[in-house]
């Protein structure tokens, strides 16, 4: 296996040194085919706000004229990896960058080295990616601020109504279960009363980090609205559901000895609903709701659930 070899560059640095020299970076076969190929993508990129299809634009574009059989982006700092292709022996890695803004990691994977004219190449038609990826980092962002809570951070109302279309359409075309809880802190008023909206925000947030602590990866958490939240458990039946649901009140429970933030004992209340083989959305969550309010009714800090 040939040692993979790494090319860090910042692209302005490289370009700026480029035009310094006045020597274009063209491919030795056929300068007017490189230069014709970066006009293209100019034009090609700027047809998508997905960062997936940006970058699988490029890579067939620049496939063309660089043998590319694989490429994986990454971005530490907003949690990307997108992977495309086969990830060979040989790779040469750049970090992406437009000015002081950090783009992320870009490698480029193949069996044999590149040659010295394939990476000139590549490094100039790299410049004709970072305005495109920025833009799909930043409509990516703008999608998942829509999608999240800004006080939690969990999903929000408009992510769980999504959500919940798609997992019930997953459960059945899997046979697999699905258990959704709803969740309210007992009593919260009083925190905002006695205590101010500023502590009250607190104690959310901490009950939202506590409940994310506490789940799988593949669980998911949304605020509902006020103080009450929604668990979607995927492949989870129901006496499963009521085991987690046991362990989420606990957690909140027990919350307050440890969070500096919540100056008195919080309690939560649950519902529990499983999915029914002929069942909506809606009625899934009218019953995990209803199961709430018998919680509620038979003295709070407790689960139910309702056949």
């Amino acid at each position: 296996m040939v040692p993979p070899s790494s090319n860090t560059i910042n692209l302005d640095r490289a370009r700026q040194q480029r035009n310094a020299s006045q020597v274009a970076p063209v491919r030795e076969s056929d300068p007017l085919v490189l230069s014709t190929l970066r006009q293209r993508l100019l034009s090609v990129l700027q047809s998508s706000l997905d960062l997936e299809r940006v970058l699988q634009l490029f890579r067939q574009e620049v496939d063309t004229l660089v043998d590319v059989p694989g490429l994986a982006y990454r971005n530490a700092a907003e949690d990307v990896v997108i992977r495309l292709g086969e990830e060979q022996g040989h790779q040469v890695h750049y970090h992406l960058s437009q000015g002081d803004i950090r783009l992320g990691e870009l490698t480029f994977y193949r069996q044999e080295r590149f040659q010295d004219s394939e990476l000139s190449a590549l490094e100039y038609l790299l410049g004709t990616l970072l305005f495109p990826l920025r833009n799909a980092m930043l409509y990516r962002e703008a999608q998942n601020n829509a999608l999240r809570d800004a006080l939690t951070g969990v999903g929000n109302r408009n992510a769980l109504d999504r959500a919940l279309v798609r997992e019930l359409e997953l459960a059945r075309r899997t046979q697999q279960p699905l258990s959704l809880l709803m969740l309210d802190l007992d009593h919260f008023k009083r925190i905002n009363d006695r205590f101010g909206h500023s502590v009250g925000d607190d104690v959310l947030r901490q009950t939202a980090r506590t409940l994310s602590n506490c789940l799988r990866s593949m669980d998911m958490i949304f605020r509902f609205g006020g103080e009450e939240f929604c668990v979607l458990l995927s492949a989870t039946g129901h006496e499963a559901a009521h085991i987690v649901a046991e362990r989420l009140r606990a957690a909140v429970e027990a919350q307050s000895e440890t969070a500096g933030a919540i100056p008195l004992p919080v309690t939560l209340s649950l519902g529990l609903a499983t999915l029914r083989d002929v069942e909506s959305p809606r009625c899934l969550l009218l019953r995990a709701d209803r199961a709430l309010y018998q919680a509620k009714a038979e003295g709070r800090n407790r689960s139910c659930s309702l056949t």
